[in-house]
């Protein structure tokens, strides 16, 4: 498989979990590298179903090894949890879970001040899942933050730990919000310090001698190309580059190591939180959520949901390098007699065919529709794409085709049996 770094080519919850589980079996190492416990990543197993925030998907194989890099923001507590709750489930993660000692902490200052700046906005709010991911990042930024590395040193964390928090008590003050009480956050942080600390390794190196002896690694994104902090529909973001960029800066693993990039796309479009949404239907909403499909696995929240928009996953190929994608939920469109998908938008008297980054204008933006007759026959069983409905087969390598890049996974469901490799 070689080096692989995978993202999603939306606005998250492209099913890239299902993906990552996937590609996983070709290979020896995955890596996550940016976000924290506001993403979610949903795999099946058989009727098992496994909810995962900062762990790798690849855990669920077993003998991979699955890194946590310093791209990440993590809460121990949180990640302790997970840990717990894995092995409750019988899912080996001693020896084959990595920790980088450079990954920064998210503590419950951040989440409060996550929750008071978006309270503040009203109307403009983000949508953010109010985890403390954004004011974690901020204070890597400003160079305040404090790293898994300094966690497990006790003297010095519990120094470093008084002093954020007192200096945090003031800008909570500042917003009305009551103090934090250093003792509770002191006692629960150091106590998943202490259970983390097998864990924690240097991981660049380890990133490093494991390119040299050529394993194969596959780099997990979180969330999608358009809640990229850089490259997103700003101000309504997540706070790290969810590009294939962020993999490198994330990992520590240089890009003249990575062979090739797969970006994840659903056969429709959703997103979860506030900002524009051009291809917004109420129609394939309704229908979607009355089968019981898109709803956060993080936050439980509807999706919004629309029709497929090829503008934006164009501007994903471009800017994330993608070589081929994997489409996932095409059972979902089964019923339909007729598909639509955006492939230009009107602004007022101006026809765009990429994403305008002026969100006001975006905002603006209606779709252009062509229409694509639909199969209406289930394909959830179908295993191999000799089997796949005429119609779909079309639908899929269009979709593709205007995004800008080849087709090489269908997925038609959740479980591991319902992929269909081209």
């Amino acid at each position: 498989m070689a080096n692989t770094i995978l993202v999603g080519a939306q606005w998250g919850d492209e099913g890239k979990g299902k993906i990552i589980d996937v590609l996983t079996e070709q290979a020896d190492i995955v890596v996550r590298t940016q976000g924290g416990n506001n993403a979610g990543h949903t795999v099946f197993i058989g009727p098992q179903k496994y909810v995962l925030h900062l762990i790798p998907s690849g855990i669920l194989r077993p003998n991979k090894t699955c890194v946590i890099g310093n791209g990440v923001v993590v809460d121990p507590v949180s990640l302790r949890s997970e840990i717990e709750g894995l092995l409750k489930l019988n899912i080996n993660v001693n020896g084959n879970l990595l920790l980088s000692e450079t990954a920064h902490v998210v503590f419950p200052y951040h989440r409060e001040l996550d929750g008071q700046r978006e309270a503040r906005k009203g109307k403009n709010k983000i949508g953010t899942t109010k985890r403390g991911i954004g004011p974690a990042y901020g204070d890597k930024a400003a160079r305040t933050g404090l790293r898994v590395i300094d966690l497990i040193h006790a003297t010095r964390f519990e120094s470093a730990l008084r002093q954020r928090i007192e200096e945090n008590n003031e800008v909570l003050k500042a917003f009305g919000a009551a103090p934090l009480e250093f003792g509770p956050i002191h006692e629960a942080y150091s106590a998943a310090g202490e259970f983390l600390k097998p864990f924690v390794l240097n991981t660049v190196t380890y990133l490093h001698e494991a390119v040299q002896r050529k394993a194969n690694i596959l780099f997990e994104g979180a969330q999608g190309t358009f809640l990229d902090i850089d490259h997103g529909t700003y101000p309504f973001v997540t706070s790290s580059n969810t590009t294939s960029g962020g993999a490198c800066t994330g990992s520590g693993v240089p890009p003249n190591r990575m062979d090739r990039v797969v970006g994840v796309m659903k056969a429709y479009t959703t997103r979860v939180g506030e900002g524009p949404l051009p291809t917004e239907h109420a129609e394939i909403s309704d229908m979607l959520h009355g089968m019981g499909r898109e709803f956060g696995s993080t936050t439980g929240r509807a999706r919004r949901c629309g029709w497929f928009d090829s503008v934006a996953t164009r501007h994903a190929t471009m800017v994330n390098g993608i070589d081929e994608f994997a489409v996932t939920n095409l059972d979902g469109l089964d019923s339909l007699a007729s598909i639509k998908v955006c492939t230009g938008y009107k602004c007022g008297d101006r026809t765009l065919d990429h994403i305008p980054n002026d969100i006001e204008d975006f905002a603006r933006c209606e779709a252009v529709y062509r229409d694509f007759p639909g199969w209406q026959t289930p394909t959830e069983a179908i295993t191999k794409w000799s089997d796949m409905p005429a119609k779909a087969k079309e639908y899929l390598h269009a979709i593709t085709d205007l995004s800008g890049a080849k087709l090489t996974i269908a997925s038609v469901g959740p479980a591991r049996e319902q992929t269909i490799f081209l």
